[in-house]
């Protein structure tokens, strides 16, 4: 959706708290599909230090190595004698370790992929299906060409095969290189289902497992959850579900987060999906690590909680009930602003819903937070406290819109008119314009918000959008100034002096204010 469209959208929106949550979810698509470093990587090259080879024969094979051209490894990978076939490989292997600029594509062009995937089928050379796969594993680590390139010379099959070898390392080189294609998208990552991986996959789950092998199991597990456009088959998920249950219950952290992503990326698929992973019982497991010390352990427990509350009523209720809010007093206050940010985007999904749940959010002492984020977070968490005031003012009733007022949210509102950014401008303005909407029945509260707009400087603000560059600011600005800034609405109402206003004005001492709402 263009610019232009999605401001229409703010600009309409509607009272009802389903579509107000479905525009949030749009709206944090970007969000969830921005590359962030907490991620997991889709893919995962093998350099030489993470293998069983001392240092001292890494360095003298790599020596060894360089004498020997792509065309000399090419040729003597064809050799009928297995030493000579094997040190080739092995050449080959090393070459496509490196971490600078590994020269996969010389190796594909060569046509090398038809000879290391023949070396594959080597069942009585253990060793030389070890280095042929290792090689494979690293070129699909490459870019989706070259990916495509290891599918096309019929790897995918043999890698399968190979999770079935007697000989562990050769199963688990099989498991990396399936996993590195399965990342590659949506398109592979179904080609390999489709072919078998799920069940032989699941098998190596197991307390006798390694853990480095079962690091990398659940890496794969997480390249299967991956992507919505489409997600992966009801099947697929069903299998992948107990699995991930019993995963998320292992100490080991890196186990832990890469399970918490794999549960994140199943809850951005859909309501559906969303139902099935609270029917699996993961909501239990989940908010818990919302306190957890690591903080990767929190990003990616953040996010599948994030998305489990951007479904229905009833499924946002499921993680309210587990008592997830005593947790964000801390995660407002974490010296990480994406943790901040998310944070904020979480509870805008809460006060997107039903009035109670609005109430619990304020119940929950977490709204001055909110504000406090508005006025002094980085772009990014002010683009998402807005939203979650903008959600309050649809979504809650007037006395919970006059709460927020009285926590001082129309200055930082105002403040963020200030913000080149058209999406912040419109969730802000829309904001105000159903603050205003809900003060316009009583004309002391009306009073009394136009009054603290412009007092913070809100007024000019908006004067000046009349004349922003975009279509749809320029609208928002001038109907909020015809409906609620005209002469008619400035003048005092006989019985009240320009000292008493009273919906939503912030509280000078610790005395209940008074409001009419």
């Amino acid at each position: 959706m263009d610019e232009k469209g999605r401001l229409k959208e703010y600009k309409y929106l509607g009272k009802d708290p389903e579509e107000c949550r479905r525009r949030r979810q749009e709206s944090s698509v970007q969000l969830r599909k921005t590359k962030k470093e907490d991620t997991v990587l889709k893919k995962r090259n093998i350099t030489l230090d993470k293998q069983d080879f001392g240092q001292r024969a890494d360095n003298e094979e790599e020596s060894i190595q360089r004498q020997f051209s792509i065309n000399e490894i090419l040729i003597n990978s064809q050799s009928n004698d297995p030493s000579t076939k094997l040190n080739a490989v092995q050449s080959a292997r090393k070459l496509l370790s490196s971490d600078k600029n590994p020269p996969i594509d010389q190796f594909i062009e060569a046509n090398m992929l038809p000879i290391l995937v023949e070396c594959l089928t080597k069942d009585d050379q253990p060793s030389l299906q070890f280095e042929a796969a290792w090689a494979l594993t690293n070129i699909a680590s490459g870019s989706s060409p070259q990916t495509q390139a290891v599918v096309l010379a019929g790897a995918v099959e043999h890698f399968l095969r190979l999770l079935n070898s007697p000989h562990q390392n050769v199963c688990e080189q099989a498991v990396w290189a399936l996993g590195n294609i399965i990342g590659d998208g949506p398109q592979c990552r179904d080609l390999v289902i489709n072919l078998g991986v799920v069940d032989p996959l699941l098998k190596f789950i197991s307390p006798e497992i390694p853990m480095s092998f079962l690091r990398n199991v659940t890496w794969v597990i997480v390249n299967l959850c991956r992507s919505k456009e489409p997600p992966p088959p009801i099947e697929t998920i069903e299998k992948l579900l107990p699995a991930l249950a019993f995963l998320i219950q292992n100490l080991d952290t890196n186990i832990l987060v890469d399970t918490v992503w794999a549960i994140s990326y199943l809850t951005d698929a859909g309501n559906n999906i969303i139902q099935m992973v609270i029917d699996a019982g993961f909501v239990p497991y989940l908010v818990p690590l919302l306190g957890h010390s690591e903080v990767k352990v929190v990003t990616a427990a953040l996010r599948a909680v994030g998305n489990i509350v951007t479904g229905t009523d009833q499924q946002t209720q499921e993680v309210l009930d587990k008592d997830a809010l005593k947790y964000f007093h801390a995660l407002l206050n974490h010296p990480k602003p994406k943790i901040n940010k998310e944070a904020v985007w979480f509870l805008s999904n809460i006060t997107a819903g039903t009035k109670t749940q609005v109430q619990t959010v304020i119940d929950n002492g977490l709204i001055p937070q909110v504000v406090h984020l508005l006025s002094r977070g980085d772009l990014p968490t002010k683009r998402e406290a807005a939203w979650c005031i903008n959600n309050l003012s649809l979504s809650g009733n007037k006395d919970q819109v006059a709460y927020v007022l009285q926590q001082g949210a129309i200055s930082p509102l105002c403040q963020a008119l200030s913000i080149d950014d058209p999406q912040v401008l419109a969730v802000v303005m829309d904001a105000l314009s159903n603050i205003l909407k809900l003060a316009a029945s009583n004309d002391d509260d009306l009073l009394s918000v136009t009054s603290q707009i412009e007092e913070c400087g809100g007024l000019d603000k908006i004067e000046d959008l009349q004349s922003h560059r975009n279509e749809e600011i320029y609208k928002l600005a001038f109907d909020l100034i015809d409906k609620y800034f005209t002469e008619d609405n400035e003048e005092l109402p006989e019985n009240m002096n320009e000292n008493e206003y009273t919906f939503g004005t912030p509280a000078a001492s610790a005395e209940q204010p008074k409001f009419e709402f």
